[in-house]
């Protein structure tokens, strides 16, 4: 007997569906998988039919959520939302949820071992030395860290705890978000143009709008200080990658610590990313089995209770039930 519902994986970070398949069960909904690196129209054929749509990075287009009329909610596996048209499924009265909360603690530890392994030349030692290079010289001479000042772009839950991380090694931390909220934290909040130029570290934490499309450019990057070094574990696009190259190149910041790409797998074959001053990780801030266990069972959770008719959780546009 077939399955009361079908869900659509899209894609996924992890070896398996078995956390899915099992907390879907009892709705009686039965998982489905797109193959890996599948485009938009191998997305639509799978999606054609579905109930439900779970995405981790592919695009969820508003010809793959039509290609489902009976799409009751599609759910992101992970936070942000630049890879669903929200606004297309909002029109069909489709909730769509995300999990904003799950791997926190990751991406802010992330983000700090990115940070020392620049400010403390950690990345640049192994390098060397694995060449076989022995020479402590070769390095810039650091600074200490509490005679430096954080900048947290983007102050929400992981910016928040960046912050609080970055204020136990003595930090100065100033941040900024479009609220000027600082939520009870006490960090000083600044306007941007004062951040980039206080700051000499910048750790960028904000979702990818049309606002903050490129919001690290060419003028953003003329005023930080060229002792500054920029770590991004959000969204590849928050940065003009070509004014980035420019500005790492004219010596005109110290370097960068990317997590994330546009595009994303990017060009490894890039001299850029030879460069000693960029340190790289392969989107992989997220991870943890502690993280990745939780992602996947509140994702699938919210999927099933939306499936039999029920409210749930993190419904990031609430208006389909007005």
């Amino acid at each position: 007997m077939s399955a009361k519902f079908r869900v659509l994986i899209t894609d996924r970070a992890w070896p398996d569906c078995e956390v899915e398949q099992k907390e879907l069960a009892l709705v009686d909904a039965e998982v489905i998988e797109a193959p890996p690196g599948a485009d938009e129209q191998t997305l639509i054929q799978f999606a054609t039919g579905v109930d439900a749509i779970a995405t981790c990075w592919a695009p969820v287009t508003k010809a793959v959520i039509a290609a489902a009329p009976d799409c009751k909610t599609v759910a992101r596996l992970g936070i942000g939302l630049d890879n669903i048209d929200v606004e297309y499924a909002t029109s069909l009265k489709i909730p769509v949820t995300n999990v904003p909360d799950y791997c926190i603690p990751e991406v802010a530890d992330h983000t700090i071992a990115l940070m020392l392994a620049r400010l403390r030349n950690v990345a640049f030692f192994h390098l060397q030395t694995k060449q076989g290079i022995y020479e402590l010289a070769s390095a810039p001479l650091p600074r200490r860290l509490s005679a430096l000042t954080m900048g947290v772009f983007g102050f929400g839950l992981t910016g928040q705890a960046v912050a609080q991380r970055a204020r136990a090694f003595g930090m100065n931390v100033i941040a900024t978000n479009t609220s000027g909220n600082d939520y009870g934290t006490g960090t000083t909040m600044v306007p941007f143009h004062e951040l980039i130029q206080q700051s000499d570290v910048i750790s960028i934490h904000a979702p990818l709008t049309d606002a903050t499309l490129h919001q690290f450019d060419t003028n953003a990057f003329s005023q930080m200080k060229p002792t500054a070094f920029l770590i991004n574990t959000s969204r590849g696009a928050l940065i003009d990658f070509a004014a980035l190259k420019t500005a790492i190149e004219n010596n005109t910041i110290a370097g960068a610590a990317l997590d994330v790409f546009d595009p994303e797998p990017p060009d490894l074959n890039d001299p850029f990313f030879k460069d000693e001053r960029v340190i790289l990780t392969p989107h992989a801030a997220f991870i943890s089995k502690e993280s990745l266990d939780e992602l996947r069972q509140q994702a699938a959770h919210q999927i099933a209770e939306i499936l039999v008719g029920k409210q749930t959780t993190n419904v990031v546009n609430p208006a389909v039930f007005e």
